[in-house]
């Protein structure tokens, strides 16, 4: 699975970039991809859209992007659809949680707060102050000058601040407020539950807990009573039997759908939970 921030940051001459520190980046680019790809990220992060079209298929959805989208995309995996008729153009911000955290720490005004809910992509309300900040960002990179990286520090604060203080962007300020009152034990549910479809390794998961690869498992078994892989094959081969028994998907869709590494794998495990291969169990149901 692609970390979509390590690619980024690491190929700084495919994509106009300007960062602060390891972490703070924020680029421009029309990149041009394969159909479907599966992508993950350590880091939430802000996308702009210019032009074009994409779809982020998500454990909770699938969000169609276009131009003048502006959507905050949560930390951990996604499947990205890309269509090949028009060039996709955006503008992306990474913003990790710490730092999130940090600046809203600073607010003098309390952080609206309208309900529980938010998914794993959230639309972002683009109002006059956030379409002035996108086109502030996008004149500093076509200047062709580089920006001193405390401005870019700056920048990422204003947009932070700027999002907070819009009542409109509801889900996503239940989402900050997540991220400075939710127990460490509720977040790591809604990390498991948002990412188990998707093949993610166990120190990637880690990762997006901001967790070491042992101090998971630990907390993991502590809270789900079972061991981080144990737990990932039946949550996927569950999820796997809904769906060759309640869509039209094919065994090879069902796989890569669910996480699994490879046809093999998801056949053979199938197999030991449920006693019948999933080509049978799908051509038993067409045969009912």
């Amino acid at each position: 699975m692609l970390n979509i921030y390590n690619k980024k940051v690491n190929d700084p001459g495919g994509y106009r970039q300007f960062k602060y520190g390891k972490s703070l980046i924020t680029l421009y680019n029309c990149p041009l991809k394969s159909k479907l790809q599966e992508i993950w990220s350590q880091h939430n992060y802000i996308i702009y859209v210019m032009e074009g079209r994409k779809i982020w298929h998500t454990a909770h959805g699938s969000y169609e992007l276009n131009k003048d989208s502006c959507v905050f995309v949560r930390k951990g995996a996604s499947i990205i659809e890309q269509f090949f008729d028009a060039t996709f153009c955006l503008v992306m911000f990474f913003l990790p949680d710490d730092f999130i955290c940090d600046v809203l720490k600073t607010k003098t005004i309390p952080l609206y707060k309208s309900g529980e809910r938010y998914e794993p992509v959230m639309p972002i309300y683009t109002d006059t102050p956030v379409k002035a900040f996108f086109q502030s960002m996008l004149l500093l990179f076509e200047s062709g000058r580089e920006p001193d990286p405390s401005l870019i520090e700056v920048k990422f604060r204003e947009l932070v601040l700027t999002l907070a203080g819009n009542s409109r962007n509801s889900e996503l300020l239940s989402f900050f407020c997540s991220l400075l009152h939710e127990p460490q034990a509720v977040s790591l549910q809604k990390l498991m539950e948002n990412n188990y479809r998707f093949n993610l390794k166990l120190e990637e998961l880690a990762e997006l807990s901001n967790r070491s690869l042992s101090t998971f498992k630990r907390d993991f078994k502590k809270q789900f009573k079972s061991t981080p892989g144990k737990w990932l094959i039946e949550k996927r081969l569950n999820h796997a039997m809904n769906l060759l028994t309640n869509t039209d998907k094919t065994v090879s869709e069902v796989a890569f759908e669910c996480g699994f590494e490879s046809l093999s794998h998801f056949s053979r495990v199938f197999h030991d939970r449920f006693g019948i291969t999933p080509r049978c169990q799908k051509k038993w149901l067409l045969a009912c």
